[in-house]
């Protein structure tokens, strides 16, 4: 059986380097440490786990309680929502790689 060739063999002429780890690779404006959007991936975490958590308190407080209840859960998602917007919003900016912005 014979062995199979490619029929295009690139010549790079040198050995590739990726620059993982090493900073003496790197150009100047590469930042191997960059987040998208230069937000920092906690906030992200943390808005999608007190955003779910908040759906799910306010959800069941509405299903199981009587009126009073329902009540309170509209008055807690009115009240809770801008408040976790806002907290999580300034957690973001102080956070936030201001050294690389966002391209």
């Amino acid at each position: 059986m014979a062995t199979h060739q490619p029929l295009i063999r690139p010549e790079v002429g040198h050995e590739p380097h990726n620059p993982v780890r090493d900073d003496s690779k790197l150009a100047p404006t590469e930042d191997l440490d960059r987040q998208p959007d230069g937000v920092p991936h906690k906030v992200v975490g943390l808005t999608a786990l007190f955003s779910a958590l908040l759906a799910i308190l306010v959800g069941f407080m509405f299903i199981s309680g009587g009126t009073i209840t329902k009540v309170a859960a509209i008055l807690l998602g009115l009240t809770a929502i801008p408040v976790l917007v806002g907290t999580l919003g300034r957690k973001a900016d102080r956070e936030r790689d201001h050294k690389h912005p966002s391209r």
